[in-house]
């Protein structure tokens, strides 16, 4: 037999097998096609692959027959930074196919290259970072010449609000929904951010950054011991995690050069209120599951401005031009007085932004074991630029509360596994 006679012969045999085989859906051979029919109908599919080899047209590059071929729209490869991309079946009707007296259905399973893990986790996790010690370092600079937290935490807030809205309007982030029962499950954890948020701003006006960091990494304690006050149970494993970060934060803070008892309790009622804020919105928002984690977000943070404001009119606003005068002839420069300022309200939202959206694109255990080295870089980063004195047992301190978020977020997480392995 000459070798096309061979070739064809081979892909008669393959149409059989793709018959009995449930997977793969038969080609429509016949003995009866000419050689110039078989010929047209192999370069047709070759242009189906072709027209969809990347991905990149959700067109398929036109066949040599003059009939079009019909996709299914929901079979299109998703593109996208954060797409997961996975084997796309592409399905196409009769009309393509040179004997109209037989229609069957041709699937053509097309594989769409993976993009390199690492480096989206580098991406995502390297915006997270820039973005925090950017806000961590401008806000304490604005802090050290205007030393007023209420101002700048609304101003943070403020930022974001105007942030969200111009998303929102410009469609860039679609808006959800909002009705009266929506707005009304949102006052207790709004509540609670806004304490969570003004609490860490006076700690950052009072003591290092660092030793702030250092003692807002005790949140897993005051997370497991009001869950447990609310009903929840956790093993022997998760409590045991806890000690370290307790036996760590006590040997930081009294051995910090800068301790101050209104930094100190700043920091620790900060880890009350973000605690509060994620119980109360698990327990609250239930039913309101739609409702994506950034835009979540967005309304919690124009809720918080609308409770701290006034309040902080109250507290310090007859403070506000006798201070910027002070801070203006202390720095020199009124422009950079206001670019800290603005950065600090630009950033803190961004980072924010960011987390959420990490959260929504790794794993949990991946988020865990970043937000915490996140601790660490911040506090690296901290230290460098402001030159903070660092006693060795301070550091010790810090290393072992560290590394007692890092076995609470091991242990918590293998439990929330073996939970969903249960269910």
């Amino acid at each position: 037999m000459p070798a096309k006679r061979r070739d064809w012969a081979g892909a008669l045999d393959l149409g059989t097998q793709n018959q009995r085989n449930p997977h793969c859906s038969s080609l429509p051979f016949n003995k009866s096609t000419s050689q110039s029919d078989q010929s047209r109908f192999k370069i047709s599919i070759l242009d189906q692959i072709n027209g969809y080899q990347f991905g990149l047209s959700s067109k398929p590059i036109p066949q040599t027959s003059q009939k079009t071929t019909n996709f299914n729209k929901s079979q299109r490869p998703s593109l996208g930074f954060f797409s997961n991309p996975k084997s796309q079946i592409f399905r196409a009707d009769s009309s393509s196919t040179p004997q109209e007296s037989n229609p069957e259905e041709i699937e053509a399973v097309l594989p769409i290259p993976k993009p390199n893990k690492t480096l989206k986790l580098a991406l995502v996790f390297g915006f997270w970072y820039f973005q925090n010690i950017v806000f961590n370092i401008y806000n304490k600079k604005a802090l050290n010449i205007f030393p007023f937290p209420w101002f700048l935490a609304s101003f943070q807030l403020f930022c974001g609000s105007v942030f969200m809205l111009i998303l929102w309007a410009s469609k860039l982030q679609k808006c959800p929904k909002i009705s009266k029962s929506f707005i009304v499950a949102l006052l207790g954890p709004a509540l609670f951010h806004t304490i969570g948020h003004i609490s860490a701003c006076v700690s950052f006006s009072k003591v290092a950054v660092s030793f702030t960091h250092v003692i807002k990494s005790a949140e897993p304690v005051f997370s497991v011991v009001f869950s447990s006050f609310l009903g929840d149970t956790y093993p022997l494993s998760v409590w045991l995690s806890i000690l370290p970060i307790v036996m760590g934060c006590s040997l930081a803070a009294v051995t910090e050069v800068s301790f101050n008892f209104g930094g100190l309790w700043g920091a620790l009622i900060s880890n009350v209120g973000f605690v509060l804020r994620n119980i109360y919105s698990k327990r609250s928002l239930q039913s309101f599951k739609e409702v994506d984690g950034l835009n979540l977000y967005g309304f919690i943070t124009i809720i918080s401005l609308f409770y701290l404001f006034p309040v902080a009119i109250f507290v310090e606003g007859s403070q506000w031009v006798p201070g910027y005068y002070k801070a203006i002839q202390s720095i020199g420069k009124p422009s950079t007085f206001y670019l800290w300022v603005i950065l600090s309200g630009v950033f803190y939202h961004l980072y924010n932004q960011s987390s959420y959206q990490a959260l929504d694109d790794i794993s949990p255990l991946t988020f865990s074991v970043g937000n915490t080295m996140k601790r660490v870089v911040v506090i690296v980063s901290t230290i460098l630029v402001f030159r903070n004195p660092v006693r060795p047992l301070n550091a010790l301190g810090s290393a072992i509360a560290i590394f007692g978020t890092f076995l609470y977020s091991q242990v918590t997480s293998k439990k929330k596994t073996g939970g969903e392995k249960k269910n």
